[in-house]
């Protein structure tokens, strides 16, 4: 596929596509001449978002995320600004206008031109009331219904409005701009202008109402949650109060302690008891039992101060641990053991021992321990009845710990709701000092007409009308599978190409004058395109001479091709012969009507005289009749080799293809074959069979001639 061809093919359509373009542009014309003019009008609502003092408190907050949260604020107020509320009441607002004033925007249409003044007063009337509620239309009432569709007539219903409406912010700015276009200046105006104040009353009386609202309700929330909180801290003072209870922590430590140190003081003593026990069992073993009587009855007259002051001892050791071993009263334990100790010496100074026997300090030893044993086991006793009080008042401390643990508890969870409370209650407090803070800084007025778009439309119109035919004309020429040119036979069969030749225009040509003076300057071009193919055919015959020319199918100019083709020889002072050998269409015998016939020359192989003529002609006289049925191969090849001798060069028109066998009995006899192909036809599927034969005819197979072709491709 050639681009040169597409560009042919436009060339030949080229009056067509310039009738289109203009009319194209005329219609344009006429349709833009009537368009009304835009006009714009804009205004600018300041929101306070971008505004670095109402983010003081947030300053060290992250800067994207700041961002994030300054465009979705952005985003939430260009969403509240093309809510349907909003816009029915600006669609409300125009229809009151162009109902009531003597000046409207736009008149009624031809369905609505007719309503009477009752209808008309009903209609305002009911608008008047939807604008003052804020409520929409309900289309399943059928009054309501019927006036939405006077506001779908007149371009104000909410559609409509938002096809020309544009809300959005200025890049990075803190103001988002509003702009309406339509074909008076007034109305985009008052569009814009009702619109920016129907946003500032909702966000006044919903946003901000809602923000206050919040408020309040925290507010009374904090002091419900305050006083629940005192009131619990108030009940557990109570019952510690009630209870006698200080610091229940503090005193259930401190009895913990003290039992853990009279546990030690008794393990300590019993250890001790268990020592004086087998010391003092150790120095009775010493003694004989007339000793021991001896120095009993010896001592008796001691004993009773040594009791006493064992007594002594006893509630002093007793005082000393029901005070949790105070030091105040070890002093007076000490005193008292040093003066035991005097007294039983003194005891074992007079006489106590037997004189035969020395054993005063075991005696001593004695005593002393019987003494320290005793101490051990009362203090054991007095330890007993201290851990036994200990233990009572743990077991009293258990209940009060519970109750105070649910006391507690429930006054942190309270402390917690009360805290969560204040957070909210602060942070929603602050949020509504520093909201946003919203202003229409800059309201809309009728501005002027903007620059004319009709000529860009109409120029646009033949820009695309001309792109259209191109485009259409580029789809015909792709989904064209003719063959136009002689590459494209080429690619399509990939078999050699020996030339073209140009459609001859008019009357199909007598084959006797084709060559005539009065043809002439017709056949120009076709004879110098004609001389080129005949030098390739001699390029490709190399001293042969018997040339077979067919076809795929019928009517393709290849009897035309041969006729040519033996004038062009015989330009060149060549003895031609051309034999028709289309038995079942024998153009050229009817043509010509030569003296002899195919039938007879190869049955009886008559010798041809050569008359004044440049040309020698073998016709047939048709009918149902092949080669091979006039005569065997060996004989017709016998009169071939009579032909060569006599002829330069010998042309066959054979029949098409299609023909069966009948071209192929021909081409049996041949040297060369070349078949001629018409110029803009589709090389059908059923014809690709014939192209294999062709292949396989190898190096006897010359080459296509392409017949018809445009004059003008060839000369591209």
């Amino acid at each position: 596929m050639e681009v040169s061809s597409y560009f042919s093919l436009v060339g030949r359509y080229k009056f067509v596509i310039i009738f289109v373009v203009l009319a194209a542009l005329v219609g344009s014309y006429f349709l833009v001449k009537k368009l009304p003019s835009d006009y714009i009008s804009t205004a600018q609502i300041a929101t306070g978002i971008v505004d670095a003092s109402k983010h003081v408190l947030d300053k060290d907050a992250n800067a994207a995320t700041q961002q994030e949260v300054i465009n979705q604020e952005f985003n939430n107020l260009t969403e509240i600004l093309k809510l349907k509320k909003l816009t029915d009441n600006v669609s409300y607002t125009l229809i009151i206008h162009d109902l009531t004033s003597p000046a409207p925007f736009h008149k009624l249409n031809h369905q609505f031109k007719n309503l009477s003044k009752p209808a008309v007063e009903h209609a305002v009337t009911v608008f008047k009331e939807k604008l003052q509620n804020g409520e929409p239309l309900s289309l399943y009432d059928k009054d309501e219904s019927g006036l939405n569709d006077l506001l779908i007539s007149m371009g104000y219903d909410e559609r409509s409005l938002r096809k020309n409406l544009v809300i959005e912010r200025d890049v990075e700015s803190d103001f988002i701009t509003v702009t309406y276009t339509s074909d008076n200046p007034e109305l985009s105006a008052l569009v814009v202008n009702t619109l920016c104040k129907e946003f500032l009353n909702y966000y006044t009386t919903n946003v901000k109402q809602t923000e206050t609202n919040a408020v309040n309700f925290l507010s009374n929330l904090l002091v419900e949650k305050r006083n629940e909180l005192n009131q619990k801290k108030d009940s557990l003072q109570e019952y510690k109060i009630k209870n006698g209870i200080l610091n229940l922590e503090e005193q259930s430590r401190t009895i913990y302690a003290q039992i853990l140190d009279y546990t030690a003081k008794k393990i300590q003593a019993e250890k001790d008891i268990e020592a004086y026990d087998g010391a003092i069992a150790n120095i009775d073993s010493r003694f004989e039992p007339k000793d021991r009587a001896y120095i009993e009855s010896s001592i008796s007259h001691y004993n009773s101060a040594i009791t006493n002051t064992e007594q002594q001892l006893h509630t002093l050791n007793d005082l000393y641990v029901h005070s949790g071993f105070n030091p105040h009263y070890k002093a007076s334990i000490d005193s008292l053991q040093k003066q035991l100790a005097d007294q039983i010496n003194n005891g074992s100074d007079k006489y106590i021992t037997n004189p035969l026997v020395a054993k005063d300090d075991l005696v001593r030893q004695k005593m002393t321990l019987e003494v320290s044993r005793d101490l051990a086991k009362y203090s054991v006793s007095a330890i007993d009845k201290e851990l036994a009080d200990l233990d009572a008042q743990k077991a009293r401390l258990v209940p009060f710990d519970a109750i105070i643990k649910t006391y507690e508890s429930d006054i942190t969870v309270a402390s917690q709701e009360y805290l969560d409370v204040l957070s909210k209650y602060n942070a929603l407090n602050l949020q509504s000092k520093f909201s946003i803070n919203l202003s229409q800084v800059e309201p809309a007025t009728a501005n002027t007409a903007e620059p004319s778009k009709k000529t860009l439309l109409i120029t646009l119109s033949g820009v695309i009308s001309l792109f259209i035919c191109l485009l259409v004309l580029f789809v015909l020429y792709y989904l064209d599978d003719n063959i136009k040119a002689p590459i494209d036979l080429v690619n399509k069969t990939q078999l050699p190409l020996l030339g073209s030749l140009n459609l001859i225009h008019g009357h199909a040509p007598d084959l006797r004058k084709l060559w005539d003076v009065e043809n002439r300057q017709k056949m120009k071009d076709f004879k110098e395109l004609l001389r080129s193919v005949r030098f390739e055919i001699d390029q490709e015959l190399k001293g042969q001479k018997v040339l077979a020319i067919t076809s795929l199918g019928e009517g393709e100019g290849k009897t035309l091709v041969a006729t040519s083709l033996a004038y062009a020889y015989s330009a060149i002072n060549r003895k031609v012969l051309l034999i028709d050998g289309n038995f079942n269409n024998p153009t050229i015998s009817k043509a010509i009507q030569p003296k002899v016939f195919a039938e007879d020359y190869f049955r009886n192989a008559t010798y041809i005289e050569r008359d004044g003529s440049a040309i020698s002609v073998i016709g047939n006289r048709g009918g149902d009749i092949t080669l091979l049925e006039i005569n065997d191969e060996k004989k017709i090849l016998d009169d071939f080799s009579d032909l060569r001798s006599r002829y330069d060069i010998v042309l066959i028109d054979l029949p098409p293809l299609d023909s069966l066998n009948l071209s192929k009995e021909w081409i049996l006899f041949s040297d060369k074959v070349v078949a001629v192909f018409e110029a803009d036809k589709v090389l059908s599927r059923s014809q690709e069979q014939y192209v294999d034969y062709l292949k396989h005819l190898n190096r006897k197979f010359a080459g296509w001639i392409l017949n018809k072709t445009k004059l003008e491709k060839k000369k591209k």
